[in-house]
């Protein structure tokens, strides 16, 4: 019996993704995208839907700009597509500007669920009646995203607490549309070969495992954790704290934070807080998050920054955050000091080592176009938001160059210009570069230390003794492949496809020509020597073979003058 519902769930979602993929395929060709859903062996799926309508639609949707179809086709297909678009948006070696600058538009937002969907998830993740945990839930949300909602609460002590509360059945919804864009991403290997090389499969495979995460509550939780635990030393720096009693995978229930926004700066004057030096502080703790900790908030607008009594920061919201490893992060640092010190052999070097491309053959015109860059932020006025700017001069040099940097790159400069049109609300006279060049220099000042030298040369020591260790054995390997002949060396020249293809299309008509001269040879022979049998006298064997030869003969002419040359 078990087996029989087993297999009655496969087929009924096997059912659901076919009709999804129906719904993906009708926006992608009602915005425009025809020219790559047919180069796809999906024909069966799209010649079904209805072409009229989407013929309509499209010649509503044909004015506008192809990137903005795009945009407007993500956020029809939903948070799942709406968050992927976000990502794309942050590898600019994947596609043309316009594309990045429109799908960095996108946002999650969207209408609140109803509160009894809202009462069911909490009664469900608690196995027990709402009543019993809370004393009392607000059915008017604080904020409604395409994966939760949060509903002010207080616990039965009382207590003021704030609950995320995931959306019913999101988790499918993402699950499924995630299996469905990982086929998709390998069709698109197979069949559109000049996105091959942006290995599409990969890139779902690392956005699947952000989602994932994403969706379970815990490490939002976890996250919450190691940032307090960074700025414990700072009595200036608070994070929410977190009820676990009353927590799960699916909701998230913490201390509610009645603090004010950065950005109202009315309400933080008529309080009497120093805007001034909230500014400063914000300042420094971002630069501490991102260069000396590695582990950041990567999403710090307005709403996730409150200013309590006393000046204190209150970060919240930490769904999205960022991690940079330590050589990572100084390597980035060397990159805002050059910008600063208007040093473009300085910075193109460290551009480079964050693209893995050190070793790689020089670039011509890269430091040329760093050096213009530099120009066109050192020469800023106060009020300029450079960081936006710089961020947008990355995406167009990176892709210029076919360079790869890390998405962590983007998204701590996409912190960085969040963090500085906050500070210009708050104080418009702190330069936030003019801030970050002596936190950066001191960075650099540390890694020469003794005790910091000492450890990387304990480091460095380690790694050496492992490798002599292993070298022995490695070498006794490479010897006996070479005295078995099993050795051998591969090489692989780039570009030999369409060379190859001609080659083998004329190595087939030679073939075909010597065939058919041998036809004509063969039948002259027979008719020459009036092989019976005979038709009118002429041999019938001569007849056959002249006519294949005709028909062969006619063939060849096709092929050479479909392809326009002999």
């Amino acid at each position: 019996m078990s087996s029989w519902v087993s297999r009655y769930k496969q087929i009924g979602r096997a059912v659901e993704q076919v009709q999804r993929l129906r719904v993906i395929l009708g926006v992608f060709l009602k915005y425009g995208y025809g020219d790559l859903i047919h180069r796809l062996p999906l024909h069966d799926l799209w010649r079904s839907l209805p072409g009229r309508r989407f013929r309509r639609a499209q010649a509503e949707i044909a004015r506008h700009p192809r990137p903005v179809r795009l945009r407007l086709a993500f956020e029809e297909l939903g948070p799942t597509f709406v968050k992927f678009g976000q990502l794309l948006a942050s590898r600019s070696r994947l596609l043309p500007k316009p594309y990045l600058d429109e799908l960095a538009r996108l946002h999650d937002h969207v209408p609140p669920i109803p509160f009894e969907e809202v009462q069911a998830v909490i009664a469900g993740e608690l196995n027990r009646p709402i009543l019993e945990v809370f004393a009392e839930v607000d059915p008017t949300p604080l904020g409604s995203a395409s994966i939760a909602q949060v509903h002010p609460a207080r616990l039965l002590d009382k207590t003021e607490v704030v609950v995320k509360v995931q959306r019913p059945e999101i988790a499918t919804v993402i699950r499924t549309d995630l299996a469905l864009m990982g086929h998709l991403a390998a069709l698109v290997e197979r069949h559109v070969e000049e996105w091959r090389i942006y290995n599409p499969s990969a890139i779902i495979a690392e956005f699947a495992h952000r989602m994932e995460k994403e969706l379970d509550f815990s490490n939002e939780v976890a996250a919450m954790q190691r940032f307090s635990q960074q700025f414990a030393g700072l009595p200036h720096v608070r994070v929410p704290r977190v009820h676990r009693a009353q927590s799960t995978q699916r909701l998230l229930t913490m201390e509610r934070i009645q603090g004010i926004p950065a950005s109202h700066t009315e309400a933080l004057d008529q309080t009497g807080l120093d805007r001034a030096l909230l500014a400063r502080r914000i300042v420094d703790v971002t630069l501490r998050q991102i260069f000396i900790h590695g582990f950041f908030h990567a999403d710090p607008h307005p709403g996730n920054i409150h200013a309590l009594p006393g000046n204190v920061l209150c970060f919240l919201d930490f769904g999205m955050t960022g991690f940079f490893a330590r050589e990572a992060r100084e390597t980035l640092a060397d990159l805002m000091i050059a910008v600063a010190r208007q040093d473009e052999s300085s910075g193109t070097a460290a551009l480079l080592k964050l693209a893995g491309a050190e070793l790689e053959p020089a670039k011509p015109g890269l430091e040329a176009d760093f050096a213009e860059l530099i120009h066109q932020h050192t020469g800023c006025v106060m009020g300029d938001l450079v960081f936006d700017r710089l961020l947008q001069h990355l995406f167009q040099l990176t892709y210029r160059h076919s360079l790869t940097l890390p998405p962590e790159v983007f998204t701590a400069l996409k912190a960085l210009g969040q963090i500085e049109s906050q500070i210009q609300q708050l104080d418009p006279k702190l330069d936030l570069l003019a801030e970050l060049e002596p936190f950066l220099k001191e960075l650099r000042t540390a890694r020469i230390r003794p005790r910091r030298l000492l450890r990387d040369l304990v480091n460095f020591g380690g790694e050496a003794m492992v490798t002599l260790h292993a070298m022995p054995l490695e070498l006794r390997k490479i010897a006996a492949l070479l005295r078995s002949g099993k050795s051998r060396v591969t090489f692989q020249v780039e570009g030999l496809a369409p060379l190859n293809e001609a080659l083998e299309r004329g190595t087939n008509r030679v073939a075909f020509a010597m065939v058919l001269s041998s036809i004509l040879i063969a039948s002259a022979i027979v008719i020459h020597a009036g092989i019976a049998p005979r038709w009118h006298g002429i041999p019938v064997f001569g007849l056959i073979g002249y006519a294949s030869a005709g028909i062969m003969g006619a063939l060849l002419l096709l092929a050479i003058i479909r392809h326009g040359r002999m």
